[in-house]
C-alpha cells in the first residue's frame, strides 16, 4: 500500500503522461493536416492551383515533441519501465536484490536532478539570447519549463519509490 506521498506522486506522474498524450495527439493532427494540406497540393496543381502547408509546421513539432517525450519519463519510471539489466542480480538474495535497486533507483533520481539543473541553464542561456523559432517566431525558453517540471517529477518518482514495500520481497 501506497502511503500518502507516494499516491501523490503516483498520480502526478499520471496526470503528466496524460497530458504529454495530448500534446502527443496535437502533434498528430497537425502533422495530418500537413499531410493532407500536401496531398491537397497534389491534386490542385493539375487544375493548376495550389494548396499551402502548414506555416511553421517543423517549429512547432520539434518543440511540442522536446516537451512531450520528457512528460512520458516520470510514468515511465512510477511503472519501473525502464531498461533494467539484470544479468547477474536474478541469483542474489531477495535483499541484495532489493538493495541493488535502491542504489540503483537513488543514482536515477541523481541523474534527473543533474539534469533538471543543465536544463534550468539552458533555459536561462535560450532567454539571454533571445532564441527564437525560425519560421513562427515564438521564445523557446518556455518549451523548456515542461522539461524541468518532467526531471523533477521523475527524480522525486524515483525517490519514493525505495520508500514503498515491494510486493513479493
Amino acid at each position: 500500500m501506497r502511503d500518502s506521498l507516494g499516491r501523490a506522486v503516483a498520480w502526478a506522474a499520471e496526470i503528466w503522461a496524460l497530458l504529454a498524450g495530448v500534446i502527443l495527439l496535437a502533434i498528430v493532427a497537425v502533422t495530418t493536416i500537413n499531410v493532407a494540406a500536401f496531398s491537397a497540393d497534389r491534386v490542385a496543381r493539375n487544375w493548376g492551383g495550389s494548396v499551402g502547408a502548414l506555416p511553421g509546421y517543423e517549429d512547432f513539432v520539434r518543440l511540442a515533441v522536446s516537451a512531450a517525450v520528457l512528460m512520458l519519463l516520470p510514468y515511465c519510471q512510477l511503472r519501473r519501465g525502464h531498461i533494467a539489466v539484470d544479468l547477474l542480480a536474478g541469483r542474489l538474495p531477495a535483499s541484495l536484490r532489493l538493495g541493488l535497486e535502491r542504489i540503483w533507483t537513488f543514482g536515477i533520481a541523481a541523474l534527473a536532478l543533474a539534469l533538471a539543473w543543465a536544463m534550468v541553464f539552458g533555459m536561462l542561456e535560450a532567454r539571454a539570447d533571445g532564441a527564437l523559432s525560425r519560421v513562427l517566431g515564438w521564445q523557446e525558453w518556455p518549451f523548456y519549463m515542461p522539461g524541468i517540471a518532467s526531471l523533477l517529477l521523475w527524480a522525486l518518482v524515483a525517490l519514493t519509490q525505495p520508500l514503498e514495500a515491494r510486493a513479493g520481497e
